[in-house]
């Protein structure tokens, strides 16, 4: 039983082949820069990596080259041995959890198009094509909002007017569900505790930091669309949307360009000039006041939630970090754990600069665990959309 899982950014496509007896990851890839005319296009199997300069002028064009290239690698016959393909899918209007794609499901994301611009117009994209091309093959969306389905109505409301969030849906959805649901089950395993209190720092392009009770979601940073929370590498995080009179007279521009702007050149990229956070450290390190000002606000705004967080949940057994910056940021993670000694929180400074993949950098002192850990989204996604389809492996396909 091989299933397909497509994770697609609004230039990026990037998938795994997972066969589901034993969830072994058979083959890795995808393509980026996709509309750029030196598109990069990848694969990884059966250990050996081969990459190729392309012209893929959209995600169809991104998602036929991924299916041929599995094909040419021997992982699959054909397209039509996959059992089912997930997405990692982000938002819909009145839908989250996990949904069979079908034309409800792709209407209720379009409608969201303005919500999360980002993410949602590709993922449509690629499910209308993989639907047309490779009908008898189930298509499933999970989406990122259904593991915030248990946060409380304390930490999920906006005060705003009841017929806002009863008739249009306006409250705190929370997103980067598939990573901190991993998150949240693999902490609990490895502390061997059920009941275990944990705090998600999912810090990378995007960010957002989740609070965890029993391996189920007590509140998360991001609210009714992905651009808010902690500043994103371009994206604006948390703000007030007050400012926008003010910017709209002042600007000259009209709603949707500011909204533009919000969405893609703000955040990290809006404070510094750079849109990855190593660039920022760098130049940091050259004394570019602007760079050093951007890691301010990005530390003050994930300590903001930590904070949040600790409190909400009295306290944390583990606080984790994950992400392209949670996991490779040695300055970001001192940063944030810096002064914490009277929460019982305290790193190791060693231990941290020499951290790699899934282990802990806490202080012999620290009564709380602090964790990197790579997570693993597309597993998840991988066993949700399983599930979805009511697959089963038999026997054979074990032993196999």
């Amino acid at each position: 039983m091989k299933v397909l899982v497509a994770n697609l950014g609004s230039t990026s496509f990037k998938y795994r082949l997972f066969d589901m007896a034993d969830e072994r990851v058979l083959a890795r890839g995808g393509v980026e820069r996709i509309g750029s005319t030196e598109s990069k296009c990848f694969v990884e199997a059966g250990g050996r990596r081969d990459e190729l300069t392309i012209q893929a002028k959209n995600h169809a064009v991104a998602v036929r080259l991924c299916l041929q290239q599995l094909t040419d690698k021997k992982c699959l016959q054909s397209p039509k041995e996959l059992a089912a393909i997930g997405f990692k899918a982000v938002h819909a209007q009145g839908m989250t959890g996990v949904q069979r794609v079908d034309d409800r499901v792709l209407a209720a994301m379009e409608a969201y198009n303005d919500v999360a611009p980002a993410h949602n117009p590709p993922y449509v994209t690629a499910m209308r094509l993989l639907a047309t091309e490779l009908p008898e093959i189930p298509l499933v969306a999970a989406f990122e909002t259904g593991f915030h389905e248990t946060i409380a109505p304390a930490e999920k409301l906006y005060a705003i007017p009841m017929d806002w969030i009863e008739k249009h849906g306006v409250k705190r959805w929370g997103f980067h569900g598939a990573s901190h649901r991993y998150i949240g089950e693999r902490t609990t395993t490895l502390l061997g505790k059920p009941d275990a209190k944990v705090i998600s720092c999912h810090l990378g392009g995007s960010s957002s930091v989740c609070a965890i009770a029993g391996s189920k979601s007590r509140a998360n940073s991001l609210g009714m669309s992905p651009q808010s929370g902690v500043p994103h590498n371009n994206r604006v995080g948390d703000f007030d949307v007050f400012a926008l009179p003010a910017l709209l007279r002042g600007t000259g521009k009209t709603l949707e360009q500011i909204l533009d702007d919000l969405a893609n050149r703000a955040g990290l990229l809006g404070l510094s000039g750079f849109n990855d956070l190593r660039d920022i450290e760098a130049a940091a390190a050259k004394d570019d006041a602007c760079a050093k000002r951007a890691l301010e606000v990005f530390v003050a705004a994930v300590r903001h939630y930590l904070g949040a967080y600790l409190l909400l949940l009295n306290g944390a057994d583990a606080i984790v970090f994950t992400g392209g910056i949670g996991e490779n940021s040695v300055a970001m993670r001192a940063a944030i754990c810096a002064n914490l000694d009277w929460h019982g929180i305290a790193i190791d400074p060693q231990r941290n600069a020499v951290a790699k993949g899934e282990t802990r950098i806490d202080a012999a002192s620290s009564r709380v665990q602090l964790w990197i850990m790579p997570t693993n989204e597309e597993l998840i996604v991988a066993r949700q959309t399983f599930a979805a389809c009511g697959l089963a492996i038999t026997d054979g396909q074990r032993e196999r």
